[in-house]
C-alpha cells in the first residue's frame, strides 16, 4: 500500500508538525508565520478591531499548539488550523453575547426562495466606504449565514473546504450560502436603499 501523494507545502507542514511534537518549538513558529496572515484576514471579517483580531488568531494558534498531537494529517495543516480559527471566532462571538444560531431559522426547513444576486456597489464609492458598508451588513447577519458567506466570498474557500471546515455537507453549504446571499441583499437594501436599482 503506497503513501498518498501530498502537496509540497502539506508535506512540509506535516514535517514541521512532527518536529514540533519532538520538541522543536521553532518549527511551530514557522507554521504560525506561514498562516497567521490568512487567519488574521478571517478574523477581521468578524471584528474591525485589529487588536481583537490578533487576540482571536493568537487564541487559535494556542489551541492548535495544545492539540497538535491530535493532528492526524488526513486534511492539510491549513485546513485543520483554519477550522480551529473558525471555531475560535464563533466561541468569541458566543462569549460576547452573539450566539451563532441566534434568530436563525433552520436553513433546511425554510422553503426555497427565488434566486437573488447581490447588487454591485456604486463604482464611485471609495474602497474604504465599500468595506465599511460590507462589514456593517455582515454584522447584521446571523452567524450561521455570516460564516459561510465570509468563507466563500472573502476567503474564497471551495464548497468542499467549507464543508470540511464546518463539518457539514456540500448540499448544506450550498443551501446556507444561497440564503446568506439573499439575507445579505435584504439587509443591504434595508440599510442602504440607494443600492436598490431597477
Amino acid at each position: 500500500m503506497g503513501t498518498p501523494m501530498m502537496e509540497p507545502a502539506q508535506a512540509e507542514d506535516s514535517q514541521l508538525v512532527q518536529e514540533t511534537l519532538a520538541g522543536n518549538r521553532m518549527s511551530f513558529q514557522l507554521l504560525v508565520e506561514r498562516y497567521e496572515g490568512r487567519l488574521f484576514s478571517l478574523a477581521r471579517h468578524y471584528t474591525r478591531n485589529p487588536v481583537d483580531a490578533e487576540d482571536i488568531v493568537q487564541e487559535a494558534f494556542l489551541k492548535a499548539f495544545r492539540r497538535l498531537d491530535s493532528f492526524d494529517g488526513r486534511s492539510s495543516f491549513y485546513t485543520w488550523i483554519y477550522r480551529i480559527a473558525v471555531n475560535t471566532v464563533l466561541d468569541v462571538m458566543k462569549r460576547r453575547g452573539r450566539s451563532p444560531v441566534q434568530n436563525v431559522e433552520d436553513p433546511e426547513l425554510v422553503g426555497e426562495a427565488r434566486p437573488v444576486s447581490c447588487p454591485a456597489p456604486d463604482a464611485g464609492l471609495h474602497t474604504q466606504e465599500v468595506s465599511e458598508i460590507t462589514h456593517r451588513v455582515l454584522e447584521e447577519l446571523p452567524e450561521i449565514f455570516r460564516t459561510v458567506l465570509v468563507l466563500r466570498e472573502f476567503e474564497e474557500q471551495s464548497y468542499q473546504a467549507i464543508a470540511d471546515l464546518l463539518g457539514i455537507s456540500i448540499g448544506t453549504v450550498e443551501s446556507r450560502l444561497f440564503r446568506a446571499r439573499a439575507k445579505f441583499k435584504q439587509k443591504l437594501l434595508a440599510l442602504y436603499p440607494e443600492f436598490g436599482g431597477a
